[in-house]
């Protein structure tokens, strides 16, 4: 997810999700392989990244907290660069507070060094997910149904 389906863009949760893509403790295999394969593109470097915030997979208004957790404060430090996407934020009308939410993000639970650390952790089991990924995965889609008949939309 690149920017939040309504427009509005608020700062990433407290904490990452619970399955969130960039979470050590998350099984392999959650999320479809398109979405691990978005992950390692914010690792390039700055001209090089996706000009589009990441957004949470679970709340898709906010940043996502793993993404911000990853590429904030400690990726800038551990890798030299800075996110093209918070280049462009202003562009796109983000809130300079959500800006400046990211920017300083620190999780409170561990965390990839790396996009593409996720990425492979999360693609490793993709084939054969195991039973943690598959409840995750059936959590997951219970919350969209749900989501789906709030907003009175068809299962």
């Amino acid at each position: 997810m690149t920017l939040s389906r309504t427009g509005l863009v608020r700062p990433p949760a407290k904490s990452p999700c619970d399955y969130c893509p960039y979470r050590r403790d998350v099984a392999s295999g959650v999320w479809a392989p398109s979405e691990y394969a978005k992950l390692p593109d914010y690792d390039r470097p700055t001209g090089e990244q996706p000009a589009g915030l990441f957004m949470c997979h679970k709340q898709n208004t906010h940043a996502c907290a793993g993404w911000a957790g990853c590429h904030g404060p400690q990726g800038k430090r551990d890798h030299g660069y800075d996110l093209l996407a918070l280049r462009f934020a202003g562009m796109f009308n983000i809130p300079e507070e959500v800006i400046a939410a990211i920017e300083s993000y620190v999780s409170p639970v561990p965390l990839f060094a790396t996009a593409l650390e996720a990425a492979e952790h999360g693609l490793r089991d993709v084939e054969a997910v195991g039973e943690e990924a598959v409840a995750a995965m059936e959590k997951l889609e219970a919350a969209r149904r749900l989501r789906r008949r709030r907003r009175g939309e068809a299962a």
